[in-house]
């Protein structure tokens, strides 16, 4: 059963935030095709603009072509099936996730090559990817960054049936750092004490640069670069550790995918039976925050801003206003629960009458200041006129906290359109 068909076979619900009250019992392919407006929706919202989507998976499938990567998105940004598998249908080698729960999730809806970008010590999560490894089709990896988690995972896996060993990639980091050997020393003797067990398979080396900086300062850009050449030294000098299988060389977030490459150069200094692989996620949505401040395919960023090459924002927050309180102050009907606000408040654009209203009027110089759990303090010029009742479109920071909000999303054609041609199902 493929992912869109599963999906669909669930039944809308009054308890769905956001949905049409007559969508109540119908399933999503029924809902559907009554084609459903954007109009009838209720505040507060988030919505996906279709062809955005389809441009941004474009862009970045033709970007690690081009450049000699296999791409295995981070499914934990948006926990909907549906989206990994226009990803997959767009070129993407697998599916990368977070927790073993996850990955029950992606199996569960079929997909069959997974990467664990973590490491799995939970005995029950374990012996369920054990058990799934009797499918000769189903892919599957993670990482490792301690002896102690080698010899833990050993333990759990003894007196279970393997049909094959369980892939491990060894995970390097960096000081002040997440999870990782804290130096290439570290990471070779946990390799080799992989190398020596008879469960587990040393797959190749894996790092996350994306926690070492947070903006694109050369300081910032000096510590993502040194890192990463420290994680290509290492994989080179296990060349004598690998079998003789495909072993695989991973980096790269979102961020400084582009700083990857440079480093890796995949393309022309290919290692023997090495996979490049970046997990980048939040590509699919970009954003109109941080990953517009920070992405190295924003229009902003490239030497060429040709708008085909850049990726656009996909996604916006629908609020509306509920009070006028004091002159240049609005409370809209959108507040934490809704919306992210870690990397970034919401940016206000517009507003209009309503939802999937023709007209709409710019905010110039408006902003939101602060979010309480349901509101949105949206401080305006003195002067500003904006109704109770108008609906105003919000940019957003960070997809990675905004779909976790959100059980059904609706998407509509364009950011233009009033007509819904998607509702998204998210798993959290």
């Amino acid at each position: 059963m493929s992912a869109d068909n599963k999906v669909d076979g669930s039944l809308l619900s009054p308890r769905d935030k956001g949905l049409p009250a007559r969508a109540a019992g119908m399933s999503v392919e029924h809902f559907l095709a009554t084609t459903p407006r954007l109009s009838e929706f209720w505040t507060p919202l988030l919505v996906l603009s279709d062809d955005a989507l389809a441009h941004n998976l474009a862009v970045m499938a033709d970007w690690c072509t081009r450049h000699g990567f296999s791409l295995m998105p981070h499914g934990k940004t948006t926990m909907a099936p549906t989206l990994w598998q226009r990803q997959l249908e767009a070129g993407a080698y697998g599916i990368t996730l977070a927790t073993a729960g996850q990955v029950r999730i992606a199996r569960d809806f079929g997909f069959g090559s997974i990467m664990l970008a973590n490491a799995l010590t939970d005995a029950r999560g374990l012996r369920f990817v054990a058990a799934e490894l009797a499918d000769p089709a189903f892919s599957f990896s993670c990482w490792v960054d301690s002896v102690e988690t080698v010899e833990l995972m050993e333990r759990a896996l003894t007196g279970v049936e393997l049909a094959r060993p369980i892939n491990v990639c060894v995970e390097l980091g960096a000081a002040g750092g997440r999870t990782g050997a804290r130096t290439a020393a570290d990471a070779r003797v946990v390799a080799k004490r992989i190398r020596q067990s008879a469960v587990l398979r040393l797959a190749g080396v894996a790092g996350y640069e994306g926690c070492l900086a947070h903006d694109r300062s050369e300081q910032g850009l000096a510590a993502v670069r040194g890192y990463l050449e420290k994680m290509l030294a290492l994989h080179a000098s296990l060349a004598d550790d690998y079998d003789d299988q495909e072993v695989i060389l991973t980096a790269g977030g979102s961020a400084y995918f582009d700083i990857v490459d440079e480093v890796f150069n995949a393309v022309n200094n290919p290692l023997p039976r090495t996979r490049y692989v970046l997990r980048s996620g939040a590509y699919l949505t970009h954003d109109d925050g941080f990953y517009r401040g920070i992405s190295p395919l924003d229009s902003s960023r490239l030497d060429d801003p040709d708008p085909a090459q850049a990726l656009r924002p996909a996604m916006r927050g629908l609020a509306r206003v509920v009070s006028r309180p004091e002159p240049g102050l609005a409370l809209l009907d959108a507040g934490k629960r809704d919306f992210p606000y870690d990397e970034g408040l919401p940016v206000p654009f517009a507003c209009s009458p309503d939802l999937g209203s023709a007209g709409s009027t710019k905010l110039a110089g408006a902003s939101v200041s602060a979010m309480n759990d349901q509101h949105s303090f949206l401080r305006l010029e003195p002067q500003q006129e904006l109704a109770i009742g108008a609906v105003v479109t919000l940019g957003l920071s960070h997809p990675c906290t905004a779909f976790d909000k959100w059980r059904y999303i609706p998407v509509v054609q364009s950011a233009q359109s009033d007509l819904v041609v998607g509702l998204v199902q998210t798993y959290f």
